[in-house]
C-alpha cells in the first residue's frame, strides 16, 4: 500500500482513557444540550413556515441595508436579509403572514412590485404553519424510529450490550451535532434532518466494523481480559476507519468549498458528523460495553498473548 495513515502495528492503550473520555464526552452533551435550551436552533422556512426569497441584483453588488429598508416600508413583519454566496446573490426570509397561504403570496407580489426589474429571482417557496409542523413532526420521528431500529439489529445481530453501546454512541453524535447546529446557529431545515440520519448510519457503520471484531476476538482469545481485547480490535480495524474517514471528508471538504451556500448546512453537519461518529465509534460504542458487565475471560494465556 502506498499511502499507509496508520502503521500495521499499532498498540494505542485506549481503555487506558476510556474514563477521562467518557466524562469528557458527557460534559460536552451537558453543554450541547444547554445551548439547545437557550439559544435554540435556527430553523428554516422549511420548520417555521413563511416565504423564502433568493434573488439576484442586476447592478452589481448587493446593498443589504438598502434592501432591508425598501422591505422594511412593505410592513411585512420580521425579514431577514443576508448575502447568499456571490456578492450578487442575497436571501430574504419574511416571517409567516396572517391569514394563510393567500397572505404569503401577497407579500411575494409586494415585493417584487418594490424591486421591479432591478433583481432578478432564483427561487420563491413558500410554506405554510401546517406543512412545516408536519415537517417537524416528520423529521423528529425519522431520528427516533432510526435510533429504535439500530437498537433492534444490533440487539439481534449480537449481543443486548451492543444494542446499547451503540445507541449510547449514536444519541451521542446526535446531541452533539445539534448542539454544533445551535452553537453555529446554522440554519436547520430538511437538509439537515437528511445530514442528521446520514451521520447515524454513517457511525453505526463504524460501530458495527469495531463490534464485529470485538465479537471475533472475543472466540479467539477467550481467556484474554475484556479491556486488553477491546485495546486489540480497535487496533486491528484502525486503519480502516481512519482511511474511510479521511477519503469521506475528502469528497465532504469539495462540497464545502465548491457547492455553494444552498448545501452548506449539509456539508456543515456532515464534516462535523465523520469526524464524532469516528470518535465515538472508538472511544465510546467500544468501552461501554465493559460498563455493561461484558465478559472477556481471565487472564490471557502466553500463546494469546504472543498471537495478539
Amino acid at each position: 500500500m502506498l499511502l499507509k495513515l496508520i502503521p500495521d502495528d499499532t498498540a494505542i492503550p485506549f481503555m487506558k482513557m476510556r474514563m477521562y473520555v467518557f466524562i469528557l464526552s458527557l460534559v460536552a452533551s451537558i453543554l450541547a444540550l444547554g445551548l439547545f435550551a437557550v439559544k435554540g436552533m435556527n430553523y428554516g422556512i422549511d420548520f417555521e413556515g413563511g416565504t423564502l426569497i433568493e434573488i439576484q441584483t442586476n447592478d452589481g453588488p448587493a446593498d443589504l441595508s438598502a434592501i432591508r429598508a425598501r422591505l422594511g416600508e412593505l410592513n411585512l413583519g420580521e425579514v431577514q436579509v443576508q448575502e447568499f454566496g456571490q456578492p450578487d446573490n442575497v436571501l430574504i426570509r419574511i416571517v409567516r403572514q396572517e391569514g394563510g397561504e393567500a397572505e404569503q403570496q401577497v407579500a411575494v407580489e409586494q415585493m417584487k412590485a418594490a424591486f421591479g426589474d432591478e433583481v432578478t429571482y432564483r427561487r420563491v417557496e413558500v410554506v405554510g404553519p401546517r406543512v412545516s409542523g408536519e415537517l417537524a413532526f416528520a423529521g423528529t420521528m425519522a431520528v427516533g424510529a432510526s435510533l429504535v431500529l439500530i437498537l433492534i439489529y444490533i440487539w439481534l445481530r449480537f449481543e443486548w450490550q451492543y444494542g446499547v453501546g451503540a445507541i449510547i454512541a449514536t444519541l451521542h453524535d446526535v446531541i452533539m451535532t445539534i448542539g454544533l447546529f445551535a452553537l453555529l446557529q446554522i440554519e436547520f431545515n430538511l437538509t439537515s434532518i437528511a445530514a442528521v440520519l446520514t451521520i447515524v448510519g454513517y457511525s453505526l457503520n463504524d460501530t458495527v466494523v469495531v463490534y464485529d471484531r470485538i465479537r471475533e476476538m472475543r472466540r479467539k482469545y477467550k481467556k484474554m481480559p475484556l479491556p486488553q481485547l477491546i485495546d486489540l480490535a480497535i487496533n486491528q480495524t484502525l486503519t480502516r476507519t481512519v482511511m474511510t474517514s479521511v477519503t469521506t471528508l475528502i469528497a465532504l471538504i469539495a462540497l464545502f468549498v465548491f457547492g455553494g451556500e444552498v448545501i452548506r448546512s449539509f456539508t456543515t453537519a456532515m464534516i462535523f458528523g465523520v469526524l464524532i461518529g469516528t470518535y465515538s465509534s472508538i472511544f465510546i460504542a467500544a468501552p461501554v460495553l465493559i460498563f455493561f458487565g461484558m465478559q472477556g475471560g481471565g487472564n490471557a494465556t502466553k500463546e494469546e498473548a504472543v498471537q495478539a
